[in-house]
């Protein structure tokens, strides 16, 4: 959290007559339309809602003239993830209003509003009511994935939130992406600037699918006039419960590398993600922008943190071989994912940092944190082993294969040398 965030949040309870004379105000204008909410409404309402919303009216009297209300926010995904870590927050954050969870399932979160739906049900139009800003962060980057089936999901749900939000009088959305849409390449900028092309392959990656969402972010408010949508666009992501074949990658006994570039590494914790996207729901920040930590990790820093030795290909040799592996089904991840663990896709936050945002965890630290999480895994050429559905990721199958091909050779070279 930003020291200039700090300053101006303070912790509250979520149970009822704790909140400001502002939310009373809100609750009591809305109780109408809260009653004639979806049929479901009175299995998820809680009991500190009632509390609140009959001690609204007198509270209301006590605001000041004037006074600026704060954003009402829904969040999609509030039940697990992601989501459900921003839902904590801001269920205790002095920067926005109430607060309005929307999964499939209820979650445990206490102090806000649960609306019960799919996220790419049309339905959702009608659990908007109230709603001011709704942050979408219920989509699918797991390995494990089909990938036409998370391409579906992906871009489905981005586009109902998009269209929903726009026929329930939702004023802004905020999507969460990657800085992955920029594309990993090995002359990319160190770092890039964050309104530097977005160059990622087209292909059935999750790179892919981000890259969907932001064409229909580009394309939403010209299709409905009035809507504003933030594109908030994280490094490589870090925390509890985060999987991807980025941080599988680490999973394996060595690591890839290709000849003649050295990958530049920056991480983004889940926690530094969710205090962007508080200002980002708050309205302090707009537009499209990048979270991560600051500067960057060169590969040599990188390997002596992680304990962990590279074996270095070179990069003609590496995709082919990666290529092939894919098209013989041995690694559900395309080629294009390579990309991401052996050229450099570091970004500049400038945005948040000239809005007084500060990461609270440095490359370092946020690499120890994925290190610390690895330990509980073990993984041959990136398969996880006990796991039903294993994924193998590109860069451990290649390094597997190639690395293997390698010492068989070797073992021929002795055996004739000796013989």
């Amino acid at each position: 959290m930003s020291h200039r965030v700090a300053q101006v949040r303070r912790q509250r309870s979520p149970v009822a007559g704790s909140a400001t004379p502002a939310e009373h105000d809100r609750a009591a204008r809305r109780t109408t339309a809260d009653s004639r909410d979806e049929p479901d409404r009175a299995e998820v309402t809680e009991p500190a809602e009632v509390a609140e919303v009959a001690q609204a009216a007198e509270a209301s009297r006590a605001e000041p003239a004037g006074s600026e209300p704060l954003p009402v926010v829904a969040i999609t995904g509030a039940a697990h993830g992601l989501g459900l870590a921003l839902t904590t927050r801001l269920a205790n954050s002095d920067l926005v209003g109430r607060v309005v969870a929307i999964d499939g399932t209820r979650g445990d979160v206490k102090g806000v509003t649960w609306r019960i739906v799919d996220v790419r049900d049309p339905a959702l139009a009608g659990r908007l009511a109230g709603v001011d800003v709704i942050v979408h962060t219920d989509i699918d980057v797991s390995p494990d994935t089909d990938a036409r089936t998370r391409r579906a999901f992906n871009v489905r749900g981005a586009q109902t939130v998009l269209t929903a939000a726009a026929a329930g009088g939702v004023s802004r959305v905020v999507l969460v992406t990657s800085a992955m849409v920029y594309g990993a390449r090995p002359d990319n900028a160190v770092p890039l600037p964050e309104d530097a092309p977005l160059t990622p392959d087209s292909d059935d990656s999750v790179a892919g699918d981000l890259l969907e969402i932001e064409h229909l972010a580009q394309r939403s408010p010209r299709a409905h006039l009035g809507l504003q949508v933030t594109v908030v666009r994280p490094a490589a992501l870090v925390g509890d419960g985060i999987d991807t074949l980025i941080t599988r990658h680490f999973e394996a006994p060595r690591l890839l590398a290709v000849k003649g570039c050295a990958a530049r590494w920056q991480f983004c914790h889940v926690d530094d993600l969710v205090s962007a996207l508080e200002l980002a729901a708050a309205g302090r920040v707009t537009g499209a922008f990048a979270v991560g930590s600051d500067g960057w990790l060169e590969q040599d820093e990188l390997e002596e943190i992680a304990g962990l030795r590279r074996i270095e290909l070179p990069p003609g040799l590496t995709f082919a071989t990666a290529q092939r592996l894919h098209r013989a089904g041995i690694t559900p991840a395309p080629v294009s994912d390579l990309r991401y663990v052996v050229y450099p896709w570091v970004v500049d936050c400038k945005v948040l940092r000239e809005a007084g945002w500060q990461p609270r965890y440095d490359n370092a630290t946020a690499l120890q944190v994925l290190l610390d999480q690895r330990a509980g895994h073990h993984a041959v050429a990136g398969r996880r082993l006990g796991r039903k559905d294993a994924t193998i990721t590109a860069a451990g199958a290649t390094v597997a294969v190639i690395g293997t091909a390698a010492i068989v050779r070797q073992v021929r070279r002795r055996s004739k040398g000796s013989s």
